[in-house]
Protein backbone atom coordinates (compact mmCIF):
# COMPACT_ATOMS: atom_id res chain seq x y z
CA UNK A 1 0.00 0.00 0.00
CA UNK A 2 1.14 3.36 -0.84
CA UNK A 3 2.02 6.06 1.62
CA UNK A 4 -0.73 8.13 0.41
CA UNK A 5 -3.18 6.02 0.82
CA UNK A 6 -2.25 5.01 4.53
CA UNK A 7 -2.48 8.71 5.44
CA UNK A 8 -5.87 8.81 3.75
CA UNK A 9 -7.00 5.41 5.78
CA UNK A 10 -5.70 7.07 8.91
CA UNK A 11 -7.13 10.23 8.76
CA UNK A 12 -10.65 9.28 7.80
CA UNK A 13 -10.03 6.96 10.74
CA UNK A 14 -9.40 9.56 13.17
CA UNK A 15 -12.53 11.60 11.53
CA UNK A 16 -14.78 8.72 12.35
CA UNK A 17 -13.64 8.12 15.59
CA UNK A 18 -13.92 12.26 16.50
CA UNK A 19 -17.48 12.08 15.15
CA UNK A 20 -18.18 8.89 17.24
CA UNK A 21 -16.56 10.73 20.72
CA UNK A 22 -18.49 14.01 19.89
CA UNK A 23 -21.83 12.26 19.47
CA UNK A 24 -21.32 10.20 22.50
CA UNK A 25 -19.96 12.68 25.07
CA UNK A 26 -21.26 16.43 23.88
CA UNK A 27 -24.17 15.84 21.88
CA UNK A 28 -25.72 12.64 20.61
CA UNK A 29 -26.12 13.62 16.48
CA UNK A 30 -27.89 10.06 16.03
CA UNK A 31 -30.84 10.61 18.37
CA UNK A 32 -33.87 11.89 17.72
CA UNK A 33 -34.94 15.75 18.80
CA UNK A 34 -36.37 16.33 21.60
CA UNK A 35 -38.31 19.36 20.42
CA UNK A 36 -38.32 17.80 16.54
CA UNK A 37 -38.78 20.05 13.52
CA UNK A 38 -41.56 20.73 11.82
CA UNK A 39 -43.66 23.15 9.86
CA UNK A 40 -47.37 24.35 8.44
CA UNK A 41 -47.66 25.11 5.20
CA UNK A 42 -51.07 26.54 3.36
CA UNK A 43 -51.18 27.05 -0.29
CA UNK A 44 -54.60 28.29 -1.59
CA UNK A 45 -55.17 29.42 -5.38
CA UNK A 46 -52.08 31.47 -5.70
CA UNK A 47 -51.24 32.19 -1.74
CA UNK A 48 -48.30 30.28 0.09
CA UNK A 49 -48.14 30.36 3.81
CA UNK A 50 -45.31 28.50 5.72
CA UNK A 51 -44.41 27.97 9.04
CA UNK A 52 -41.01 26.61 10.37
CA UNK A 53 -40.86 25.70 14.11
CA UNK A 54 -39.84 22.78 16.60
CA UNK A 55 -42.42 21.11 18.64
CA UNK A 56 -41.80 20.73 22.29
CA UNK A 57 -43.50 18.04 24.29
CA UNK A 58 -45.55 18.71 27.60
CA UNK A 59 -44.42 15.37 29.40
CA UNK A 60 -46.26 15.98 32.19
CA UNK A 61 -45.01 18.85 33.02
CA UNK A 62 -47.21 22.16 33.46
CA UNK A 63 -47.09 24.43 30.68
CA UNK A 64 -48.17 28.15 30.37
CA UNK A 65 -47.84 29.75 33.45
CA UNK A 66 -44.95 27.36 34.61
CA UNK A 67 -42.39 26.29 31.71
CA UNK A 68 -43.49 28.60 29.58
CA UNK A 69 -43.88 31.96 31.85
CA UNK A 70 -46.90 34.45 31.91
CA UNK A 71 -46.36 37.67 30.72
CA UNK A 72 -42.90 37.25 29.43
CA UNK A 73 -42.10 36.57 25.31
CA UNK A 74 -41.74 33.28 24.39
CA UNK A 75 -39.94 32.07 21.09
CA UNK A 76 -43.28 30.34 20.01
CA UNK A 77 -41.49 26.30 20.30
CA UNK A 78 -38.56 25.52 20.96
CA UNK A 79 -34.88 25.44 19.51
CA UNK A 80 -34.77 28.10 16.61
CA UNK A 81 -36.94 30.94 16.40
CA UNK A 82 -40.40 30.32 14.85
CA UNK A 83 -40.66 31.65 10.84
CA UNK A 84 -43.69 32.60 9.02
CA UNK A 85 -43.38 33.38 5.32
CA UNK A 86 -45.73 34.53 3.03
CA UNK A 87 -45.89 35.46 -0.70
CA UNK A 88 -49.09 37.91 -0.45
CA UNK A 89 -49.63 40.85 1.56
CA UNK A 90 -51.94 39.83 4.62
CA UNK A 91 -54.54 41.76 6.65
CA UNK A 92 -53.60 39.77 10.36
CA UNK A 93 -56.39 40.99 13.32
CA UNK A 94 -57.13 44.32 10.56
CA UNK A 95 -53.27 45.10 10.50
CA UNK A 96 -51.15 44.83 6.94
CA UNK A 97 -48.65 42.85 7.23
CA UNK A 98 -46.59 43.05 3.56
CA UNK A 99 -44.90 39.60 1.98
CA UNK A 100 -41.88 38.44 2.93
CA UNK A 101 -40.18 36.17 5.74
CA UNK A 102 -40.95 37.16 10.02
CA UNK A 103 -40.30 35.40 12.90
CA UNK A 104 -43.14 34.57 15.31
CA UNK A 105 -42.93 35.56 19.49
CA UNK A 106 -45.81 35.00 21.56
CA UNK A 107 -46.69 36.49 25.49
CA UNK A 108 -48.91 34.11 26.68
CA UNK A 109 -50.80 35.69 29.09
CA UNK A 110 -53.73 34.07 31.43
CA UNK A 111 -56.32 35.28 29.04
CA UNK A 112 -54.99 36.13 25.52
CA UNK A 113 -51.35 36.35 24.09
CA UNK A 114 -49.85 38.76 22.01
CA UNK A 115 -48.39 37.71 19.14
CA UNK A 116 -45.43 39.45 17.28
CA UNK A 117 -44.33 39.44 13.71
CA UNK A 118 -40.63 40.10 13.94
CA UNK A 119 -38.99 41.37 10.33
CA UNK A 120 -35.29 39.76 11.72
CA UNK A 121 -34.12 36.66 11.43
CA UNK A 122 -32.29 34.91 14.44
CA UNK A 123 -30.29 32.08 14.41
CA UNK A 124 -31.66 30.56 17.24
CA UNK A 125 -34.77 31.69 19.74
CA UNK A 126 -32.64 32.32 22.73
CA UNK A 127 -29.18 33.58 23.90
CA UNK A 128 -26.74 31.47 26.58
CA UNK A 129 -28.87 33.00 29.33
CA UNK A 130 -32.01 31.44 27.73
CA UNK A 131 -33.73 34.85 27.27
CA UNK A 132 -35.62 35.52 23.94
CA UNK A 133 -33.22 37.06 21.08
CA UNK A 134 -36.55 38.34 20.13
CA UNK A 135 -35.81 42.26 19.51
CA UNK A 136 -38.85 44.74 19.42
CA UNK A 137 -37.46 47.43 16.99
CA UNK A 138 -38.00 44.72 14.71
CA UNK A 139 -41.64 43.97 15.36
CA UNK A 140 -43.65 44.72 11.87
CA UNK A 141 -47.19 43.45 13.50
CA UNK A 142 -48.64 43.04 16.91
CA UNK A 143 -52.07 41.48 17.99
CA UNK A 144 -53.81 40.21 20.91
CA UNK A 145 -55.66 37.54 20.52
CA UNK A 146 -57.93 35.32 23.45
CA UNK A 147 -57.17 31.92 24.54
CA UNK A 148 -59.09 29.34 23.85
CA UNK A 149 -59.47 26.42 26.36
CA UNK A 150 -59.41 22.69 25.31
CA UNK A 151 -61.26 19.51 26.20
CA UNK A 152 -58.44 17.54 25.55
CA UNK A 153 -54.70 17.89 26.41
CA UNK A 154 -52.30 18.44 23.23
CA UNK A 155 -48.99 16.95 24.24
CA UNK A 156 -46.70 18.49 21.30
CA UNK A 157 -46.91 22.02 20.47
CA UNK A 158 -48.71 22.31 17.27
CA UNK A 159 -48.88 25.40 14.32
CA UNK A 160 -51.47 24.96 11.73
CA UNK A 161 -53.51 26.74 9.41
CA UNK A 162 -57.30 26.30 10.00
CA UNK A 163 -59.41 27.28 6.92
CA UNK A 164 -63.14 24.67 7.54
CA UNK A 165 -65.13 27.98 7.66
CA UNK A 166 -63.27 29.68 5.01
CA UNK A 167 -62.15 32.27 7.25
CA UNK A 168 -58.06 31.80 7.59
CA UNK A 169 -56.95 31.23 10.71
CA UNK A 170 -53.66 30.46 11.92
CA UNK A 171 -53.24 28.20 15.27
CA UNK A 172 -51.18 27.15 17.90
CA UNK A 173 -52.04 25.01 20.51
CA UNK A 174 -50.34 23.41 23.07
CA UNK A 175 -51.29 21.88 26.61
CA UNK A 176 -54.70 22.57 27.30
CA UNK A 177 -54.78 26.28 25.37
CA UNK A 178 -55.08 26.99 21.81
CA UNK A 179 -55.14 30.45 20.23
CA UNK A 180 -56.16 31.63 16.62
CA UNK A 181 -54.57 34.70 14.76
CA UNK A 182 -57.04 35.54 11.80
CA UNK A 183 -55.66 36.13 8.02
CA UNK A 184 -56.60 37.56 5.65
CA UNK A 185 -55.47 38.32 1.75
CA UNK A 186 -54.78 41.95 1.49
CA UNK A 187 -56.81 43.54 -1.27
CA UNK A 188 -54.79 44.88 -4.35
CA UNK A 189 -55.24 47.93 -4.89
CA UNK A 190 -55.50 49.28 -8.90
CA UNK A 191 -53.12 50.77 -9.78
Amino acid sequence: MNTFLKRLLILLAIVALGLFLYSTFVENIFSPRLSPKDSAKLELNDLNLTVEYNRPSKRERDVFGALVPFDKVWRTGANEATTFETNKDLIIDGIKLPKGKYTIWTVPMQDSWRVMFNSRQYKWGVNEKMEPMWDPNYDVLEIETPTIPLDTTVEKFTIAFDNTTGNLKLTMAWDATKIEVPIEEAPIKNQ
